[in-house]
């Protein structure tokens, strides 16, 4: 696993020696797009949309439309708008996990201590296990600010990148159902939730879909037919919410006997 940043957490006057890792990766597989008759990869070109002809790296710049009207914006430009380059996590503030709302969360990084900062990465650790909280601060990425929640996963420190306030969409926007259930459809709700509860484990679900295509790949390499066969679409009997809570309630039960 390789770093892919490297220097510090500070907290009070505690300082951390570290180095990130990124904590997933994708689990899709990679394809190239090719001409169907012999099979050689495309090319994309920038072609220049008035003259319909190719344009090189050289004469090429960045605009933003303001008003209808694009202003260049230079290297200089983005220098000066860079926040102030420094290899420190400052932690600003502690909170309990809670009250962080999951669509916050962007990119997990695992957090390695170095061999100097081993003790006071571990009474980190401690520190947030027994209080429950996590430390929210910043650093610079890749000339880009971020907001960070550190915290222990899994009995290592974990940072998890932050979305800013303004990258949230307002939900207003969906306009969403105002009506409310029936109190004897929420009670038969709540009872088929707590039937279905048990201790999350992440090994239960895979990529099915991957693997799945991964075969049909296989296969067709090896010149053997890959069946078909088309997603069916399930319809409960009934329309009526009750009669499909009670359903699922004995379906539940069925499966536990």
């Amino acid at each position: 696993m390789k770093a892919i940043w490297t220097g510090s957490i500070g907290f009070g006057l505690v300082n951390i020696p570290i180095k990130l890792y990124t904590a997933v990766q994708s689990s899709s597989l990679d394809f190239d797009m090719l001409d169907k008759k012999d099979l050689a990869n495309i090319k994309f070109q920038r072609v220049n949309e008035h003259t319909q002809k190719v344009v090189e790296w050289k004469n090429i710049v960045k605009g933003y439309l303001l008003n209808d009207k694009y202003v260049v914006i230079e290297d200089a430009d983005f220098k000066k708008a860079a926040p102030e380059k420094s290899a420190h996590i400052e932690i600003i503030q502690f909170v309990k996990q809670v009250e962080i709302e999951p669509v916050y969360f962007e990119s997990p990084y695992y957090i390695k201590p170095e061999k100097t900062g081993a003790r006071a990465y571990m009474l980190l650790k401690e520190a947030l296990e027994k209080s429950g909280k996590a430390g929210i601060g910043t650093f610079v990425m890749r000339d880009r600010e971020h907001v960070c929640m550190i915290a222990v996963i899994n009995g290592l420190l974990l940072l998890n990148r932050l979305r800013f306030p303004e990258e949230i969409r307002n939900p207003a926007e969906l306009e969403l159902p105002v009506s409310k259930s029936k109190p004897n459809e929420v009670k038969l709700a709540l009872s088929l939730i707590d039937q279905l509860t048990k201790p999350f484990n992440p090994k239960l679900f895979k990529d099915d879909y991957t693997s799945r295509l991964l075969k049909i790949i296989k296969s067709k390499a090896k010149g053997k037919p890959v069946p078909y066969q088309p997603l069916k679409v399930v319809h409960s009997k009934t329309k009526d919410l009750m009669e499909q809570l009670q359903a699922s309630l004995s379906k539940g039960k069925r499966k536990v006997s």
